[in-house]
């Protein structure tokens, strides 16, 4: 008898269908399983077996074959735990085909029968959520992650035992999730926390506005990676739909928290300098995400930049233009998302004393030069704003002082983020200065001729690349859109300009 089981399979980020066929002829007792089956899939028969007769269910000696359709697609992940088991039952005559047609069953199977948690359980949601309309068979821990796909109708039993007496007794029982609070506790965090770096403030107020790149320059201890963990409290909350991209990615790589699997906080990625390029980027067999894909819709921080390896910061140039990675392999080539702001903090010379008044450097300028030199021309190019932060005097630090709150700068920052909705919002493309396209950018930027003149002329001066040029244009339109200015005027340009012209002059000095 043949049995065919709706199921699912994730891959990269999305889902796709994935049809378990089984079928149960006479013959020596055996389990084949076909259709590009990895590891943890294969070992899935001592798993079904085991929990089929811990259930309290016959496995008769037969020859099983059990086919994972499409056959031309390799099968990751132990998801496929439960609808092999429901296709044995079906095959065997202990359920009836029709119990399980209008459903997509996905889940681990322990010994014992019980339903254990899996990885994907959001892409899969989304998956039936657009297909013909069936109800999604899971294991309860995936529950509250899969039901943030609203379409979706959910059941979660306990174990397979309860699941094929609902089953058979067409009772199934949609699963509720329980209700969760709409809005996530901001980051302890404050910027009132931070005495004087006006300028840093300033530049990062800009970077969360527009969404840009910025890179800070200063002596160790002078708060450069103070600032940059409170730049997440300034920054606009995520809307639903980046919500569910960023939980789904974190869905795919394994690190949801349990309990409230929702990611409703941007992410902020800070990995160590010694991490590898597939760790940044997102590798291994199967392809995993990467840290730039995990800081999607947030800010990836990389402290001490230039102890990163080079090859390493390298790798960044791609998805730091495209918005996504792309990881090829023989068989296939998985896109991640990878729409981030890049946050770099790093020393001006290697004992990091360059350009301190108060401490000597005690570096060759050969050495200084080869330090910097780490940061190649190209992905210095990448980035928007070069910031330096000056070391900070121990009167000013013991006197301490009432900053600005991270709530009133958030607010000017997403009265500007509004701005650039309205603009390009109907474009289709992404609503922020940094990575709407060139040509948006040009129609919609509203430069006025004295700018563009200013523009022009310190470009030449400069000698910017038609990069560079692109970017101060962007951190300009920033700078507008928090003075709610329509147009672009020259104080904005110039303004732009100093954050372009201080980090060359620092790193070339």
């Amino acid at each position: 008898m043949l049995a065919a089981i709706h199921s699912a399979a994730v891959i990269g980020i999305e889902a796709y269908d994935v049809t378990v066929e089984v079928d149960a002829a006479q013959g020596l007792p055996q389990w084949t399983i076909v259709g590009l089956p990895a590891g943890a899939v294969k070992e899935s028969r001592e798993r079904v077996g085991a929990a089929l007769v811990n259930s309290g269910f016959v496995v008769p000696p037969k020859r099983f074959t059990i086919n994972l359709a499409p056959a031309d697609r390799r099968k990751e992940g132990t998801a496929f735990d439960l609808p092999i088991a429901l296709g044995i039952l079906v095959a065997t005559g202990q359920l009836r085909p029709e119990a399980v047609a209008t459903i997509v069953a996905v889940g681990e199977l322990g010994l014992d029968g019980t339903l254990r948690a899996m990885r994907g359980a959001l892409p899969i949601s989304r998956r039936v959520a657009c297909g013909v309309r069936r109800t999604l068979v899971l294991p309860p821990p995936n529950v509250a992650e899969a039901a943030l796909v609203r379409a979706t109708v959910l059941a979660a039993p306990e174990s397979l035992r309860e699941l094929v007496g609902a089953l058979r007794r067409d009772e199934l029982v949609r699963a509720q999730p329980l209700a969760c609070a709409a809005t996530a506790a901001r980051d302890p965090l404050d910027f009132a926390d931070v005495v004087g770096q006006g300028t840093a403030k300033r530049a990062l107020e800009i970077a969360a506005a527009g969404g840009h790149n910025v890179v800070m320059v200063g002596p160790p201890g002078a708060g450069k990676t103070m600032l940059a963990r409170r730049l997440p409290s300034i920054l606009p909350a995520l809307t639903e739909g980046e919500a569910l991209d960023v939980t789904a990615i974190h869905s795919v790589a394994g690190v949801l928290a349990p309990g409230d699997p929702r990611v409703v906080a941007r992410p902020f990625r800070a990995p160590h300098h010694t991490i590898s390029d597939a760790g940044l980027i997102g590798g291994g067999n199967p392809p995993r995400p990467g840290e730039v894909s995990l800081a999607h819709h947030g800010i990836l921080f990389l402290d001490e930049l230039l102890e990163f390896r080079r090859h390493v910061v390298e790798s960044l140039r791609q998805p730091m233009e495209d918005g996504r990675v792309v990881i090829a392999r023989a068989a296939l080539a998985i896109a991640f998302p990878a729409r981030f702001t890049l946050v770099g903090a790093m020393n001006p010379c290697p004992c990091g004393n360059a350009g301190d008044g108060a401490h000597a450097c005690i570096c060759a300028a050969s050495d200084i030069a080869k330090y910097r030199a780490r940061l190649s021309g190209p992905m210095r190019d990448r980035i928007d704003m070069h910031v330096p932060v000056g070391a900070l005097a121990l009167s000013a630090l013991a006197a301490g002082g009432d900053g600005e709150r991270s709530a009133s700068i958030r607010e000017r920052v997403e009265l500007a983020r509004a701005r650039q909705l309205a603009r390009y919002g109907e474009s289709g493309e992404v609503a922020v200065n940094a990575h709407v396209s060139a040509r948006l950018l040009q129609s919609l930027g509203a430069l006025t001729a004295e700018a563009r003149a200013l523009l022009t002329s310190a470009a030449e001066r400069l000698g910017l690349t038609a990069r560079g040029y692109h970017r101060v244009l962007r951190v300009a339109r920033t700078i507008a859109d928090l003075d709610a200015s329509r147009s672009v005027e020259p104080p904005h340009v110039a303004e732009a300009l100093r954050y372009r012209t201080t980090g060359a002059a620092q790193l070339s000095d």
